[in-house]
């Protein structure tokens, strides 16, 4: 399967996870609701357990496992989860948009990326418009604390950021199947004891709605939406990947206008203009990367041009 349609259909799955953690969160304590999720992977991961074990461990790959699984789903869930408390569906997928900004920072210290000025300058636009959709969202049903809920959610997407770019460093050693199954063991492991500190419903407060949201962010946003990103990312660039990111905003706005009947005002329009000027000015910057590898190789086929052959140099 292609790439550009792995992203895609993942995208899609991750737009319509906020719809699904809307219905869940509302009968559940978000720590219950990740805590099914993520066993609920992690006992599918294990129905396909020849496929999980085929990875090949390099010395120092434990701290990049480590981490990508500190970071997402652990604590990404524990914000996103919290986040979706205080915010709308459809504000919590445009704070997204500013995903493949902060990936391309990571990249740039870590993985070692060519970074350039429209990274910035998109990463500004992007900021900006997140806080002033934050500012210009009012109090709702649907967004009773909007600040607090899209402060928690652009901590949830940094945290997504390492996890992106952590998959880029293990995807080449490590099956897709592999890093999600590590991610239920750890996500299940992480949100145990929370629910020791909540408290349990009964028999008769269970909700089938929400527990198929549920099942459907186990099975189908985590196990399929992330072993189609893993996939995608073990072909294509970092950045690249993240680009796609840009769709969940777009699937989330129109499956809350449809399934939750969300409305945005003028103002929030505005806001979430802003942030797509700075993803689209961000873009260019694949455009550069480009020009640059084109020059580069240029020049080396230059270089090796000038070069005598063997045969040359001998006579």
């Amino acid at each position: 399967m292609p790439a550009s349609l792995c992203l895609i259909i993942a995208t899609f799955l991750w737009g319509s996870s906020f719809i699904a953690l809307k219905y869940a969160i509302a009968i559940y304590d978000p720590a219950l609701v990740i805590f099914l999720r993520m066993l609920t992977t992690l006992m599918l991961a294990l129905c396909l357990w020849r496929y999980v074990i085929r990875f090949e461990y390099r010395s120092g790959d434990w701290k990049y496992l480590l981490g990508m699984s500190l970071a997402e789903p652990c604590l990404y869930f524990l914000f996103e989860g919290h986040a979706m408390e205080y915010t709308s569906a459809s504000q919590a997928g445009v704070i997204v948009s500013c995903l493949p900004i902060i990936v391309a920072f990571l990249a740039f210290f870590m993985l070692k990326e060519y970074i350039s000025k429209a990274i910035v300058i998109g990463f500004t636009f992007c900021i900006g418009g997140s806080i002033l959709l934050t500012l210009l969202s009012p109090t709702s049903e649907q967004a009773p604390n909007p600040l607090l809920g899209n402060f928690l959610e652009l901590m949830a997407m940094v945290c997504a950021a390492f996890y992106t770019v952590a998959v880029k460093h293990l995807a080449a050693r490590y099956s897709p199947l592999t890093l999600i199954a590590l991610q239920g063991f750890s996500g299940s492991l992480f949100f145990a004891p929370f629910l020791l500190f909540i408290d349990l419903p009964s028999e008769n407060q269970h909700d089938l709605t929400a527990l198929l949201s549920i099942l459907y962010l186990g099975s189908c946003v985590t196990l399929g939406g992330y072993g189609m990103y893993n996939y995608a990312i073990s072909k294509v660039s970092v950045l690249t990947a993240a680009a796609y990111s840009n769709l969940i905003p777009i699937f989330t706005l129109i499956l809350s206008a449809i399934i939750l009947g969300e409305v945005l005002t003028l103002g929030q329009w505005l806001s979430i203009a802003v942030v797509f000027i700075g993803v689209m000015v961000s873009q260019r910057h694949q455009e550069l990367v480009v020009d640059v590898d084109d020059e580069t190789l240029s020049a080396d086929t230059s270089n090796l041009k000038s070069v005598p052959e063997a045969n040359e140099s001998k006579g």
